[in-house]
């Protein structure tokens, strides 16, 4: 009885701390790099402004959280974004294929997809390999 009740109190503390249970080792974490033309760049931050709501509630929808995307002009001259974002599904291909067939996503990168240049070898954002994690 002892040891039942201090499994269910250990549960409801991860429930607590982490809000999503102690299942986290199941998020799957993007980070992927673009670079951006610099004619675009205030276009660009007005559109993904906060007060925007562009396709947030798409992202929603297919269980990606967390969703950043940094701007940093480097060293070569060239505007380059950073995004990031946590996959919460149970299936990654099937929910961006669905999220690829979005009405509204589809012209939300008919928008965005001009304003950006990929990197050599890339059709679109290079997906970054991570190398370092602290929870």
């Amino acid at each position: 009885m002892k040891k039942s009740l201090l499994n269910v109190i250990l549960l409801s503390a991860c429930v607590m701390i982490f809000g999503l249970g102690c299942a986290q080792k199941d998020v799957k974490k993007v980070g992927m790099v673009i670079q951006l033309k610099p004619e675009y760049l205030e276009k660009y931050k007005e559109v993904h402004a906060d007060d925007h709501p562009g396709v947030r509630h798409l992202l929603s929808k297919y269980h990606m959280k967390n969703f950043n995307i940094f701007l940093h002009k480097l060293d070569d001259g060239n505007w380059y974004e950073f995004g990031f974002y946590e996959y919460h599904g149970k299936d990654f291909e099937a929910d961006m294929a669905m999220l690829d067939k979005e009405e509204e996503n589809i012209k939300w990168l008919e928008m965005c997809d001009p304003m950006q240049q990929p990197l050599k070898g890339y059709k679109s954002w290079a997906v970054m390999e991570r190398v370092y994690y602290n929870p």
